[in-house]
């Protein structure tokens, strides 16, 4: 609800060519308590004031020689960009009413003034006016923290997996962040046949952070996380999460992708080249081991408040494995990928390993690309 001392403070326009008319109506509303009010006997003035002012509403005289009422509210229309005329217009002419109100005119005010009418309208077109405002205002503010919501949603999830919660959920977006109907649980849950994943480890990184200021050491984080999320993007791949030190990835998810084994080889060197930079740029020697798997896995959304997109399964699983069990400054292949690479990327045989909850698998360094690779 408009308080009254908002509708007392708005801004009000009278445009008249007699200047009897407009200090009878300047006295009538001064003596009401409003306080805001501007005068002016040229119709022409009116388009420039208002693009100044953006009066809250205009007392607008019809019948005005060189530009009449309906020609002023003509040119308002050119200007007003949300298609609303706050204009309560002054006549004497009965059949002027009508036209008025469909040349967009709110209201009207007739002549001569009765001291009760110009009152009870300009407070009704005030009132239905600020509340016009204070709604848009309202409705704005909820669609840019919808904005905000939705683009934080996209920090969390892949854009394809966001849009089908949402419409799952049949919420806006700010919902999802914050607070869903305790009975729905969201149901996003895909099986992918081949896909790669990626798992990489800054090497002794805890006892690194032993002796760094805490502020400082996320700041450094931030880098390099911030330069692998880059290069995420730049290949293709999407970023499933970090957890300390570590940061893990996958390529063909949600979005297939044939060239997944590629794209998360080229991801994996970048990375190297990446640190590499890091190091250069600050004065440290930091190592990293990163491990790739390729096949099948399970991904999906968990949870209800904090919402996390995940994957599952034994490819997840042994491209960990592929990554704690490497050497530092390596990228840990399995043979699976290894084969799908063929002959696009150099690798070094690393042989058979005995590997954690696996057994002994056979594995490989990736190196670099070959001469004859075109990225």
């Amino acid at each position: 609800m408009v308080s009254a001392a908002n509708i007392l403070n708005a801004s009000i326009l009278i445009v008249d060519d007699l200047e009897a008319n407009v200090l009878l109506l300047e006295r009538m509303l001064h003596g009401a308590g409003y306080v805001s009010i501007t005068s002016t006997m040229n119709p022409r003035e009116v388009c420039e004031l208002y693009l100044k002012n953006r009066y809250d509403l205009i007392l607008l005289d019809l019948q005005m020689p060189g530009m009449d009422g309906f020609q002023v509210m003509e040119s308002l229309k050119e200007i007003e960009t949300e298609g609303y005329l706050p204009v309560l217009v002054i006549t004497a002419q009965p059949g002027h009413k009508l036209r008025a109100l469909e040349a967009g005119a709110k209201d009207f005010i007739s002549k001569p003034f009765d001291l009760a009418e110009v009152l009870a309208r300009v407070h009704n077109m005030l009132e239905v006016r600020l509340l016009h405002l204070e709604t848009k205002k309202l409705y704005d503010r909820v669609v840019a923290e919808q904005m905000v919501s939705e683009r934080l949603l996209l920090n969390v999830l892949p854009q394809a997996v966001a849009e089908r919660l949402k419409k799952q959920s049949g919420v806006i977006a700010d919902s999802l962040l914050e607070v869903i109907d305790d009975n729905f649980v969201p149901l996003i849950a895909d099986s992918f046949e081949d896909v790669t994943v990626l798992f990489a480890d800054i090497v002794g990184f805890t006892k690194f952070s032993a002796g760094v200021d805490p502020e400082k050491l996320v700041a450094l984080l931030n880098e390099i996380f911030t330069d692998f999320d880059s290069i995420a993007d730049h290949r293709g791949l999407e970023k499933i999460k970090t957890i300390g030190d570590a940061y893990m990835a996958v390529a063909g998810i949600p979005v297939p992708a044939a060239d997944h084994v590629v794209r998360t080889a080229n991801m994996a060197l970048d990375m190297m080249d990446a640190l590499d930079a890091f190091n250069e740029r600050n004065g440290y020697t930091l190592q990293m081991r990163i491990g790739i798997n390729s096949g099948a896995v399970v991904a999906g959304v968990i949870g209800k408040r904090k919402f996390i997109y995940d994957l599952w399964g034994d490819t997840v699983n042994t491209a960990s494995r592929m990554e704690s069990h490497g050497v530092a400054g390596r990228i840990q292949v399995t043979d699976t990928t290894r084969q799908q690479l063929g002959e696009l990327f150099m690798f070094e045989e690393r042989g058979v390993i005995d590997v954690k909850g696996k057994g002994e698998m056979h594995t490989w360094f990736l190196t670099g690309m070959t001469s004859s690779y075109n990225q």
